[in-house]
């Protein structure tokens, strides 16, 4: 006899796990200068591999506690509104991608 039993990939809801996520992230990568080993980090990874769902919950994150999420943010949303101009400018681009939230209802 053959048992077939569904299971789901994850119990877990995409605002846990993208909490658990970013904590490992950050905790992990606090020491790193080189933003692409930021970007390439397992967890940082896991997170774009949400997909959309992960957008209002890394905009929120930015929103709060500003990190590299800029990486995460074009792969996912195959968008870009950091202009030349501000390009490096922590600040800056922090602003544009909240602006680029806000437009999009990701953010009130």
């Amino acid at each position: 006899m053959v048992f077939h039993y569904w299971a789901p990939v994850s119990r877990v809801s995409p605002v846990k796990r993208f909490a658990e996520l970013s904590a490992t992230w950050r905790s992990e990568t606090a020491l790193f200068s080189s933003a692409l080993q930021m970007a390439t980090h397992p967890a940082y990874q896991e997170i774009i591999g949400m997909g959309k769902e992960a957008l209002p919950l890394i905009l929120r994150e930015l929103e709060v506690q500003p990190a590299h999420w800029f990486w995460a943010l074009r792969s996912i949303s195959g968008e870009n509104p950091i202009a030349p101009a501000i390009r490096g400018k922590f600040s800056d681009m922090t602003k544009a991608w909240l602006d680029w939230g806000r437009q999009r209802g990701y953010l009130e």
